[in-house]
């Protein structure tokens, strides 16, 4: 069987033999409706727990909408303009509206990716700017001693929205609702606090009630509420294909329902081998972005197999402390001694490429140098074909596969 890989903007074929294919991973079939913009429109005429956005805001209030950065699929220019629609029916003067790109600890954009992100009508219409740690208000601290520390614009704002899109997160279990404010537009410091509890068994994907990771972000909405969020679920094509709004924890609850309709799948048993992807660009931009896809892997593949990991990480690896780590590190042993001793973010991630290292091997398909990569302890190959040629020659020519094209 072919089947064609997202790596960057482009894909790449591999030939699975039928006879060894376990599986496949795609989504499940899940009834859509509207889609795209219009399906944005009807979840702001029938949100969850919460009035409408335009019987929430009003005339001179200081409105902040916090929107995803350039790692992540959001089409914020799809979701945007009916939100601005919303504000400017309620009276909300677009000069009091300002749209704050939630970084974490990612790099700030450029003028040109901020236009593209939200579109030229938005672009033109309200204030777009990246969050900024370093002007940052502190609002409180939560039970579990995480401070709240968020950027002015949106800590001093009189409301707050949210948008996002819905997918699973490999220690907050899902992305969406309050990580638009936790780590969204969040300190470094307040991210790191809240991040060290990844290390919790309860901290995995589409874990959300028993998270303590989940529950100390909602608990920041104590200090910074969201009064309003718009969440969106992608398609495999990044379309549009269902869309909730309103309460930031309600509506995000509905989101994720969905999401596992469509995405969550079982599988009869762990792969010898098994093909993982992002999907291409932009959620395969730098390998601290490419790595969820391999930590989503980790549960197909069995002890001692091998992981195939496509991911163009044409930025290189996407973070300083990360970098710092995976590059100073003698052994994926040592990254974990590390993070037990001293969590830091970043390392964190470095940390969680070992925990999948000590149980399987790793064949990197990305733009890096092949030196390069020998270094972060993967093994290089220039095609997905190649990578399976080798784990076929490692493991035996009649391995179990199994191929995750959006891990």
């Amino acid at each position: 069987m072919r089947i064609d890989i997202g790596i960057g903007s482009s894909t790449q074929p591999v030939d699975v033999p039928d006879k060894q294919l376990l599986g496949v991973l795609r989504p499940n079939q899940a009834p859509v409706g509207i889609v795209g913009p219009a399906a944005v429109a009807r979840a702001l005429r029938e949100p969850i727990e919460s009035p409408p956005l335009r019987e929430l805001v009003g005339p001179g209030e200081k409105i902040a909408i916090i929107t995803s950065d350039i790692t992540r699929p959001l089409p914020s220019y799809q979701v945007l303009p009916a939100v601005l629609d919303e504000l400017a029916a309620a009276g909300v003067d677009m000069n009091d509206v300002v749209v704050v790109f939630a970084l974490g600890v990612h790099r700030k954009h450029t003028e040109g990716e901020m236009r593209r992100l939200v579109g030229d009508a938005s672009f033109e219409r309200v204030r777009c700017l990246d969050g900024d740690p370093a002007d940052a208000v502190h609002l409180g601290v939560t039970g579990s001693g995480t401070p709240v520390d968020i950027a002015r614009p949106v800590a001093e704002a009189d409301k707050r929205i949210g948008l996002g899109n819905i997918e699973y997160h490999y220690f907050a279990g899902y992305s969406g609702g309050a990580k638009a404010i936790m780590p969204g537009v969040s300190t470094r410091a307040a991210i790191q606090a809240n991040h060290s509890r990844m290390v919790l068994p309860e901290a995995a994907a589409g874990r959300l009630e028993d998270n303590p990771l989940r529950l100390d972000i909602e608990e920041a909405m104590r200090f910074c509420p969201l009064h309003f969020i718009v969440n969106v679920v992608l398609n495999e094509k990044k379309e549009i294909i269902r869309a909730v709004a309103g309460h930031h924890r309600a509506a995000h609850r509905e989101g994720c329902r969905f999401l596992d309709s469509l995405y969550r799948v079982g599988i009869r048993r762990r792969a010898d081998i098994v093909i993982a992807s992002q999907g291409g660009f932009p959620k395969d931009i730098n390998l601290y972005q490419t790595q969820k896809a391999l930590d989503n892997a980790k549960h197909a593949v069995r002890d001692g197999g091998i992981i195939i990991l496509a991911g163009s990480c044409r930025e290189g690896l996407g973070e300083d402390v990360f970098e710092e780590w995976m590059l100073g590190a003698d052994s994926p042993s040592s990254l974990i001694t590390r993070i037990q001793a001293d969590f830091q973010l970043g390392g964190h991630k470095a940390a969680a490429i070992a925990m999948v290292l000590q149980r399987s091997e790793v064949y990197l398909v990305s733009d890096l140098e092949p030196e390069f990569v020998r270094r972060l302890f993967f093994s290089p190959y220039p095609t997905v074909q190649e990578a399976f040629a080798a784990a076929r020659r490692k493991i035996g020519a009649d391995a179990s596969v199994i191929v995750m094209p959006y891990g």
